[in-house]
C-alpha cells in the first residue's frame, strides 16, 4: 500500500516521504481501514516536527482521524467487514490515516452519521468531540451565557462555535483578518474580534457591556490566552483546550484566587465508551437537526500532503481540510 511516513523530525515538506509498505495486520481489539478520508490537522504538523506530546516513534505515518471501510477485524470486535466508520488512528503507535490502509480500534469506531460525507465525516469526530467535551462535560456552558473562542477560524475552534451556539450560549468568535472574521459568522458566532486590531480583553469587555466572559475556549495558549483571560468574568471557565501557538496558556495561581475564576483542562480521550457513545448520540442528533454543520474547507489531493500540512503550519486555513484516498 502508499504510505506518507516520516523518518526524521523537521518541517513537513523536508520529513514527508511517500512509500510502498505492506498493510497492516488487526491485533486483538483492533480494526483495519481502508481510508477514504483523513482529516489534516495541527497536531500532524506537531508529529512532523516531534514537538507533539503524543509523537510516535520514528518511523510513523500521521494522521489521526479517518473514515474508511472496516477490511480486517481482531479478536474481540463486532464490527462487519464493509461497515463504514469514523474513527481515531492508532497513529500514537506508528500506524497514522495517510496511507491506504490504518490501524484503529475497534472500540472507538462508530458508524459515520449518514447526514455528512466522507469527507465531511473524516473532519467532524475529533474538532466536535474535544468542543462537546470541553463545553458541556468540562465547561458546563449554559445558555445565556458569553463564550469566547480564540483561534476560531480554525478545525477546533469552528466546531466550538457551533457547538457553543447550538448550546444557546452568545459566542464571540476570536480571530485574525475580515476572511476568518466572515468565515466565523456564517458559522453562527453572535460576534467577533480580530485580535490583530487590538487587545482581545477590550472588546470582550466591550462586547459583554463591562461584564467580562463566563467562558473562554481556548486551543491557541500563548500571548492570546494571556490576553483573553483578563476578560474573564467571576466565577468563570478558562478551557485549555491546546497550544497552536507554540505555548501552553500560562496559568498565574494567584490570578486565579484574585479573579475568582477556574482554569479547566479538556482531554478527551480520558473518557470511557460509555461516555464517547453519549457525546455522539449528542452530536449526530446536532447533524440531523440542522444545528451544526461540516466545517470542511477543502479536499486535498493524496499526493499534496506536504504541502497542505506547511499551509496549515502558516495559519493560511480556514475550517479544516481533509486528504482525500490514495
Amino acid at each position: 500500500m502508499r504510505a506518507w511516513e516520516v523518518d526524521h523530525h523537521g518541517e513537513p515538506a523536508a520529513v514527508l516521504r511517500l512509500v510502498e509498505k505492506e498493510a497492516p495486520a488487526p491485533g486483538p481489539g483492533q480494526i483495519r481501514l481502508r481510508v477514504r478520508a483523513t482529516g489534516i490537522g495541527l497536531p500532524d504538523v506537531l508529529m512532523c516536527r516531534g514537538t507533539y506530546p503524543m509523537t510516535p516513534n520514528l518511523p510513523f505515518t500521521p494522521g489521526q482521524e479517518v473514515v474508511g471501510e472496516v477490511t480486517g477485524v481482531g479478536a474481540d470486535v463486532d464490527l462487519a467487514l464493509g461497515m463504514r466508520v469514523m474513527a481515531t488512528t492508532l497513529f500514537p503507535t506508528g500506524f497514522g490515516g495517510f496511507a491506504e490502509e490504518t490501524l484503529a480500534s475497534g472500540d472507538g469506531a462508530y458508524p459515520a452519521p449518514p447526514g455528512l460525507s466522507d469527507a465531511d465525516a473524516a473532519g467532524f469526530w475529533i474538532p466536535h468531540f474535544t468542543a462537546w467535551v470541553g463545553l458541556v462535560n468540562r465547561g458546563q456552558v449554559r445558555a445565556g451565557e458569553w463564550l469566547a473562542v480564540l483561534g476560531a477560524a480554525g478545525g477546533s475552534g469552528s466546531a466550538a462555535v457551533q457547538v457553543g451556539r447550538a448550546l444557546g450560549a452568545r459566542v464571540i468568535a476570536v480571530a485574525g483578518g475580515d476572511e476568518k472574521l466572515h468565515y466565523c459568522r456564517e458559522l453562527g458566532a453572535e460576534f467577533v474580534v480580530d485580535h490583530r486590531v487590538g487587545p482581545v480583553k477590550d472588546a470582550l469587555r466591550d462586547i459583554t457591556g463591562g461584564n467580562n466572559v463566563h467562558v473562554i475556549y481556548d486551543p491557541v495558549g500563548g500571548a492570546a490566552a494571556a490576553d483573553a483571560m483578563r476578560a474573564i468574568a467571576s466565577e468563570g471557565r478558562f478551557l485549555v483546550i491546546g497550544f497552536a501557538s507554540g505555548e501552553w496558556p500560562a496559568l498565574d495561581a494567584r490570578r486565579l484566587l484574585g479573579r475568582n475564576f477556574s482554569a479547566v483542562g479538556v482531554f478527551p480521550s480520558a473518557y470511557g465508551r460509555d461516555a464517547f457513545d453519549e457525546i455522539y448520540n449528542g452530536l449526530c442528533g446536532l447533524v440531523a437537526r440542522g444545528e451544526i454543520r461540516s466545517t470542511v474547507d477543502e479536499i486535498v489531493p493524496f499526493d499534496e500532503l506536504p504541502t497542505a500540512l506547511e499551509r496549515i503550519a502558516s495559519r493560511e486555513i480556514l475550517g479544516k481540510l481533509v486528504l482525500g484516498p490514495a
